[in-house]
């Protein structure tokens, strides 16, 4: 490092670390990845501005995922550049275990007005998986204030992405992520999902076919008893799974069938959260009030690690009963509500209401699903999916080599068409941040569009 500390020499200093590629790859692990195709021709952002990244060559990239979909504003938003920048430099940290600050609490109620019905108590962590974590120990810990403590069983779906920790884990439905890992939590069960290429290929919007696997819950009830489940969890849009979207009136039924028997409903808005399909939050979009939502990356663009985790009124007040000296859950994290990160989503929060972001997904929806539409018919194209700014373009196999057409057409897309996609099995996932404009639509797809051909 150099010995000139003055600010203006350690600003550069720092700038250089993200622009200079690094000497050597060998010792991060990188997440998800395959770690040895990785490193053979590696892709590396440098920069970041609105919708676009630069890589550590100068190319400019299109972003078509918002970062994963978390930077739902874009990319450098001058308020959260500012908020982060004086924040750090005013209280760096603040325990929030019987002490604070006072940015947790502007933060929170923020949110509880956004968010639908009495969810109006927000429990931070520091990512979905957390969040997640988080809302399953407090369904069981309501369950048992409430004098019901033989309610422990976790009802999740197959192909459902709940993060990585052992709770989310074992509720998820991805297979890959669950066997190397062991049984994880005990009583978890899952009911069918909902992905039905032979049916409901090529729909716009809601899948007219498949509100019947909401029923799929009546079954493990019966199976298990209601006495016994605690809570139903699912995402409103699954997103790891290959952008699977809800059939008409499926969450609605697995309300109505929750609601009967007194078991929670949680929902899994990491991704629908802040915009993405038009409105706050996805139940908000569609017209079903859970207990509890789950929420992360868009609450603070994806420039601070956040999690949270919204909690109903009459849930919270089921542990406000004890004593007035006594801790109610034992449970949080050293990083809740990190000043920080607070003041990232309080301009985050600033920044989607000025901009009106969140009806994005309703201006450009119908925009959006026209073009991406468009690409029916190309080779190999076997499904496209799409909800408000959300999309997906599903791939045929091919023979003996899943998923190597999909990370063909990704890893094309990135070097050569310089537009920054997602890959997950033979699905390409696309999330662009709420900045889009229809130009920016169009090379998206005539980008992959090009690089569909190019693979066949």
């Amino acid at each position: 490092m150099s010995t000139d500390d003055t600010p203006s020499a350690l600003a550069d200093h720092y700038a250089r670390q993200n622009l200079e590629a690094p000497g050597s790859l060998d010792n991060f692990w990188m997440p998800f990845t395959a770690n040895k195709q990785f490193k053979a021709k590696p892709r590396l952002l440098a920069s970041a501005s609105g919708m676009y990244y630069r890589d550590v060559d100068g190319n400019e990239v299109l972003d078509a995922t918002a970062g994963l979909w978390c930077c739902n504003a874009g990319h450098a938003r001058p308020r959260i550049v500012e908020a982060v920048k004086q924040q750090i430099g005013t209280l760096d940290f603040a325990p929030n275990f019987s002490m604070s600050s006072p940015l947790p609490f502007k933060l929170a109620e923020r949110l509880a007005a956004l968010a639908p019905g009495d969810l109006n108590k927000v429990f931070f962590s520091n990512s979905g998986s957390e969040a997640v974590d988080s809302a399953l120990k407090i369904a069981l810990a309501y369950h048992r204030v409430r004098g019901e403590g033989q309610r422990t069983r976790f009802i999740g779906r197959e192909k459902g992405y709940h993060g990585v920790g052992f709770g989310g884990m074992s509720v998820g439905g991805l297979p890959n992520n669950r066997k190397w890992f062991g049984p994880g939590l005990p009583a978890v069960s899952h009911i069918r999902h909902t992905l039905d290429v032979s049916r409901n290929a090529f729909s716009k919007g809601l899948p007219p076919h498949g509100l019947e696997l909401a029923e799929d819950l009546e079954r493990q009830i019966a199976l298990y008893d209601a006495s016994t489940i605690a809570a139903v969890i699912v995402e409103p849009i699954s997103g790891s799974a290959g952008v699977v979207i809800p059939p008409e009136g499926y969450l609605q039924r697995l309300r109505e069938i929750c609601d009967k028997h007194g078991i929670l409903l949680i929902f899994d808005e990491v991704i629908t959260g802040f915009g993405r399909v038009g409105h706050a939050f996805g139940a908000q979009r569609f017209g079903v009030t859970p207990d509890m939502i789950t929420a992360a990356k868009g609450i603070t663009n994806g420039c601070v690690p956040m999690g949270a985790t919204f909690v109903s009124e009459r849930l919270f007040e089921a542990f406000m009963s004890g004593p007035d000296n006594a801790i109610d859950m034992f449970h949080g994290y050293t990083y809740s509500g990190h000043p920080l990160a607070c003041a990232a989503a309080l301009a985050t929060l600033d920044t989607y209401e000025e901009e009106h972001l969140f009806d994005k997904a309703l201006q450009l929806g119908d925009y959006w699903q026209e073009a991406l539409h468009s690409l029916k018919g190309l080779p190999n194209v076997i499904d496209i999916r799409n909800f408000g700014l959300v999309g997906a373009i599903e791939l045929a196999p091919r023979a003996g080599a899943p998923g190597t057409r999909a990370y063909d057409v990704f890893a094309r897309t990135f070097h050569e068409g310089h537009v920054l996609t997602r890959v997950t099995g033979d699905v390409i996932a696309l999330s662009p941040p709420l900045i889009v404009e229809k130009d920016h639509i169009d090379r998206i797809v005539n980008v992959l569009a090009d690089t569909i051909r190019a693979t066949a």
